[in-house]
């Protein structure tokens, strides 16, 4: 026999839920949808009812967003949140790969800089002034490989 789950002790409805937490409400229902969060326990009503833990479960996952870790790598984190059988070196080794990522994002980034003031240096010195469609950035933008920048 199936019982139907009790709303948790002072529960709260989705709307709340993302205000508190600091996302929206089609974040969660994807979160909940993709198994991030646990599914919510509905009301009498049907709306979405959650414990106040969601908020804070919430909140991590949108710091872990914020270091530009991947909705699977969450769920690992998530995961060893609740483990004590696994190990923080796991937790570390997840961080670890994460700044290598970082880092690589942080070299394009400083070679993306130092292309575009290339592409302002010469239009400086070779169009500044011209008609907009004679401007060296179309043709440095146009071209295929840094290579065939100025």
């Amino acid at each position: 026999m199936k019982f139907p789950q009790l709303p948790p002790a002072n529960a709260i409805r989705i709307g709340q839920l993302a205000s508190e937490a600091g996302c929206s409400v089609p974040t969660i229902r994807y979160y909940e949808q993709v198994g991030l969060i646990p599914r919510a326990v509905r009301s009498s009503a049907k709306q979405r009812l959650y414990g106040s833990t969601s908020i804070q479960l919430l909140q991590f996952i949108r710091r872990c967003r914020e270091f530009g870790f991947t909705l699977d790598q969450i769920c690992d984190l998530v995961s060893l949140t609740k483990n004590s059988d696994r190990d923080c070196v796991e937790v570390r080794d997840l961080a670890k790969a994460q700044l290598v990522t970082v880092r690589e994002k942080l070299t394009e980034l400083k070679n993306l800089e130092l292309t575009l003031a290339k592409f302002i240096a010469a239009c400086n010195s070779n169009c500044a002034g011209s008609p907009a469609p004679d401007c060296t950035i179309f043709k440095d933008l146009s071209a295929t490989s840094a290579q065939g920048v100025a």
